[in-house]
């Protein structure tokens, strides 16, 4: 088996781009789906050069309860025991949050381990909530999720509806098939390009804001794609649909990991932040605006950022290039205008 080191809202829309794709069955030879790393797959390996664990049993850390910190929950919350955790990562979205190799009902990845340090110095049980992307947001306005640990960007738009504290720097990238020609040096190289991104994503912001520009400066626009998982982006890319991607880096690397050596390989060709030109993308916990619980889920973060938790779970998903030295409660994000 090859082993691979893998690196580390506004919804305007335009009728042309608007697609309904129904999810492709289509079964890749040499690749695992996205959310299933076999033996078919390439091994993907840490920083440290041990393979990564993608089993269900992943011996997560568990931090003791900080009285202080603890005290500082809503009392209904105290009460309950529980930490209701919301992830929007719909089938699974390495190395986020996805079902084990060896166990589907066991969903791992950074987004469950991050979470899982929070409840801790909480003094919480954890409780995860999965959905789709748009039931994510649902959950957390309906109060069905306390909150929300699931690569959520920090944005203008979304800060008059929900409360932030960061945990992690956003990157975007752009992969391609191994043997494309396209580059992304900046949004002149998508000029009439056939781009895949999520839908309601920060991204996708980003992505129109390019189209808008390239349309305004009379050239060939950006033709937007959604798809209804990674693993139907995956099967348009390997069969010439798309000619790229544009995501969040973690998902693009792991992806490029898993399928290297084989006849579907991916390269990533450029990477921005998640908050557009002007600043450093960041990714937050996500609560209901107002909701007090946030001043305590940012005091946590900043504790295992402190005793060192936090490094060892990203260096463990072989995210430690993406660490903040501190967490930020609702710091500047991406701007309404993304162009």
């Amino acid at each position: 088996m090859t082993t691979i080191l893998f690196p580390g809202s506004g919804r305007r829309r335009r009728l042309s781009t608007i697609v309904a794709v129904a999810m492709l069955t289509v079964t890749l030879v040499g690749t695992g789906c996205s959310t299933d790393v076999d033996d078919t797959t390439q091994q993907v390996k840490t920083a440290s050069g041990e393979s990564l664990n993608l089993t269900a049993n992943q011996n997560r850390i568990v931090p003791a309860r900080d009285e202080a910190i603890a005290a500082t929950v809503p009392q209904a919350i105290r009460d309950r025991g529980t930490l209701l955790i919301g992830q929007g990562s719909g089938a699974g979205n390495p190395p986020f949050t996805f079902p084990a190799t060896d166990d589907d009902t066991v969903w791992i990845g950074d987004e469950v381990d991050i979470a899982t340090l929070v409840a801790g110095v909480l003094g919480l049980r954890p409780e995860f909530r999965r959905s789709s992307w748009e039931g994510l947001f649902l959950g957390i306005d309906s109060g069905s999720s306390d909150v929300g640990f699931s690569n959520i960007t920090v944005t203008e738009a979304r800060k008059d509806l929900y409360d932030f504290a960061t945990y992690r720097t956003d990157v975007l990238s752009l992969i391609v098939p191994k043997d494309s020609t396209l580059s992304f040096d900046g949004y002149q190289d998508l000029s009439g390009k056939t781009i895949a991104v999520g839908s309601g994503t920060n991204q996708e912001k980003i992505l129109i804001g390019y189209a808008d520009r390239l349309e305004s400066e009379g050239k060939p626009g950006i033709d937007i794609k959604y798809f209804q998982d990674t693993t139907s982006v995956w099967s348009a890319l390997t069969s010439g649909q798309i000619d790229g991607y544009f995501g969040p880096n973690p998902i693009n690397a792991f992806h490029d990991a898993q399928v290297r050596n084989t006849p579907n390989e991916t390269k990533i060709v450029g990477e921005v932040s998640g908050a557009g030109e002007r600043l450093t993308g960041l990714i937050a916990a996500t609560t209901k605006k107002g909701n007090p619980l946030i001043r305590s889920v940012h005091a946590a973060l900043n504790k295992v950022i402190e005793n060192g938790d936090y490094t060892t779970v990203l260096e463990r998903w072989n995210l430690k290039s993406e660490a903040v030295e501190k967490s930020e409660l609702n710091p500047p994000g991406l701007p309404r205008s993304a162009g």
